[in-house]
């Protein structure tokens, strides 16, 4: 069983939170003090791909609004707990990129390009941060939640037959992973993305 802390958390964690922004006191940040004591940890877990297809047909709108998401929310949340916590007593910072980021794909170029601003902030921020804060970040492939169901919903054994491993990733691949790399365990890793794919990229997909 999970603490009773990261169960609360994760409960908390399914509404949506707006992120906090440079210049303010972040409250978030204040209630995660007054609840745990402290902000040692930061996982940020948004993602969103509100468009499908080539990018010559990419809706502007979409391509900010999947920026704003997918790397500035994450960027503006590091900040928040830099200020409010890491920056005097240290930390960890995981990151969810993608092996889209990685990789051309086809129909999700655009949130792919976000995924790779995404992991080049993570190598950034690592150096920046150091040697108090270790920022990391995954990149998984189709790992099956709802977020990722039209990518699998009516073909998980044809798509699962290009991955080497033979199936697609659960989430409990990808929190495995975050766990290591918050641990003390990789006390010497900072600025990586570590490849969650089950082989994919290996073999020549995405």
């Amino acid at each position: 069983m999970p603490p009773p802390a990261l169960v609360d958390l994760t409960a908390r964690s399914r509404s949506p939170v707006t992120p906090p922004t440079p210049t303010t006191k972040p409250p978030q940040i204040g209630r995660a003090l007054e609840a745990f004591g402290s902000v040692d940890l930061l996982v940020n877990n948004t993602g969103i791909n509100p468009s499908f297809g080539p990018l010559l047909e990419l809706d502007p709108a979409a391509a900010r609004k999947t920026v704003e998401t997918n790397c500035i929310a994450a960027l503006a949340w590091v900040q928040g707990a830099h200020r409010g916590w890491m920056g005097s007593n240290g930390g960890a910072v995981v990151n969810v990129a993608s092996a889209a980021g990685l990789r051309p794909a086809t129909g999700i170029g655009f949130y792919g390009a976000s995924k790779a601003m995404l992991s080049h902030l993570t190598a950034q921020l690592s150096v920046e941060l150091a040697p108090a804060v270790r920022v990391n970040a995954v990149a998984p492939a189709v790992v099956r939640t709802v977020f990722a169901g039209a990518l699998y919903d009516g073909k998980e054994e044809q798509l699962a037959s290009q991955y080497p491993l033979r199936r697609l990733g659960v989430p409990e691949d990808i929190a495995g992973s975050v766990a290591f790399l918050l641990s003390d365990d990789a006390s010497w890793v900072t600025g990586q993305t570590l490849v969650v794919d089950g082989g994919l990229l290996q073999g020549g997909g995405v």
